[in-house]
């Protein structure tokens, strides 16, 4: 019984006394709470049991997601700025010294610098050169700054650093909306105008081009008319002397059914006339 409970107080020891360390971790090893070992390399270890503790660390990329903020640029113009900012413990002993080991610590301690650094970087820019201007050279220049501070007081690796997004207050925003608006309903306005000016010269060039085309066309009608009245008046004058007597029948003929088409049409003259010349005698005599 006794060499079973010796056995059970053995592997208890042994199980005390031995730790693993995985590839996704980094670790510390304390000594009464003392760091007495760091960044221990991955695979199983051996420690003291009671007076040794580790403490592991996730070495894997952390996302810092900050909340939006509010900086004044160099023309002291205000804009709400979004950014996160990727990091991982690089020196365990001091992560561990300056945080306790507590990620949401770091975090903390991180945004702190990383508001700082951006307020100061945006401070010295304007609006052109932080949204599009300089904006890349904005990150990697803060990107490196805030890398040397995070390493030497946090021992943390700063990756990268990246702004999601610029936008302006609301009370900015909306009288930036506001005189947009106005600058648009303007730009409108003097599109209409001119359309309507464009529309005038064109309704007017319209206008006089119907006119000179309707005086043309009665120019040149008048003069097709005045021709065929003048072949026509010669054809008549050729017919009246190839047969006098016949042209001068013909037109009374003529002139008898013009007065006489309908039955109400009454005439007043004297029978003796030469209108009934050829009423009286076929040849007119």
């Amino acid at each position: 019984m006794s060499i079973l409970i010796g056995l059970v107080v053995l592997v208890a020891i042994v199980s005390n006394a031995l730790y693993v360390v995985n590839e996704r971790e980094r670790a510390v090893l304390l000594k009464f709470g003392e760091v007495v070992s760091t960044d221990i390399e991955p695979g199983l270890h051996f420690k003291i049991p009671i007076v040794n503790d580790v403490r592991r660390f996730e070495s894997r990329l952390i996302t810092l997601d900050s909340s939006p903020q509010r900086y004044l640029t160099a023309e002291k113009k205000a804009l709400i700025v979004d950014s996160f900012v990727k990091w991982q413990v690089a020196d365990a002993g001091k992560y561990y010294t300056a945080t306790g080991g507590d990620e949401f610590s770091a975090n903390s301690l991180l945004a702190s610098r990383v508001d700082n650094g951006l307020r100061n970087k945006f401070g010295e820019r304007t609006v052109y050169e932080v949204v599009s201007g300089e904006r890349d050279a904005l990150m990697a220049e803060i990107t490196e700054e805030l890398d040397g501070i995070a390493l030497n007081e946090l021992g943390i690796h700063v990756l990268d650093v990246r702004v999601k997004g610029i936008d302006l207050p609301p009370e900015v925003s909306n009288a930036v909306y506001t005189r947009m608006s106005t600058e648009r309903e303007r730009e409108a306005r003097d599109h209409r105008s001119r359309g309507r000016e464009l529309a005038e010269g064109i309704e007017a060039d319209a206008d006089r081009q119907k006119t000179v085309i309707e005086a043309n066309a009665y120019r040149e009608a008048e003069q097709i008319r005045g021709e065929g009245d003048a072949i026509a008046a010669e054809i008549y004058a050729n017919a009246f002397n190839q047969d006098q007597e016949f042209y001068a029948f013909y037109r009374s003929i003529s002139a008898y059914k013009s007065s006489f088409s309908g039955k109400e049409d009454l005439l007043v003259i004297d029978p003796e006339s030469d209108f009934f010349r050829y009423l009286k005698n076929p040849t007119g005599k």
